[in-house]
């Protein structure tokens, strides 16, 4: 399923990502996920939180720059070799992943990918799952 994902672009100082989730923990947003990259000069920190408009809001109010990004979540059984079976589906039908992250509930992975076509990607996963 397709769903937003905030991505705050940081500078390489210390405490700049506790200030994120500082801002967030004020207004009431949870964090479900997050992924944080890096280059010498900044990093990105993705995240899947709660309310995504709440959440632009506040950081954007706190003089961080925010950008929201079409990603998709898969979910699939938390066992060997099940997100390898839909990362062939998805390879054989040439999507390329961007980047990709992944968290466990219980029994299940859930997977957030950003494929550089999310239309196709959805119409494959909806075959396969």
């Amino acid at each position: 399923m397709t769903i937003k994902q905030v991505s705050v672009f940081l500078e390489n100082k210390a405490g700049r990502i506790n200030n994120v989730t500082k801002v967030l923990a004020e207004n009431g947003i949870n964090m479900h996920a997050f992924s944080m990259a890096e280059t010498t000069e900044f990093g990105i920190l993705r995240l899947i939180v709660s309310d995504v408009e709440k959440a632009v809001e506040a950081l954007r109010g706190a003089n961080f720059a925010v950008m929201l990004t079409d990603v998709v979540c898969i979910s699939c059984p938390d066992v060997a070799g099940s997100l390898a079976g839909i990362l062939d589906q998805l390879a054989e039908e040439e999507i390329f992943i961007e980047y990709m992250y992944a968290f466990a509930q219980g029994e299940n992975a859930n997977v957030v990918i950003r494929p550089n076509d999310i239309v196709k990607c959805e119409k494959v996963l909806e075959k396969i799952m």
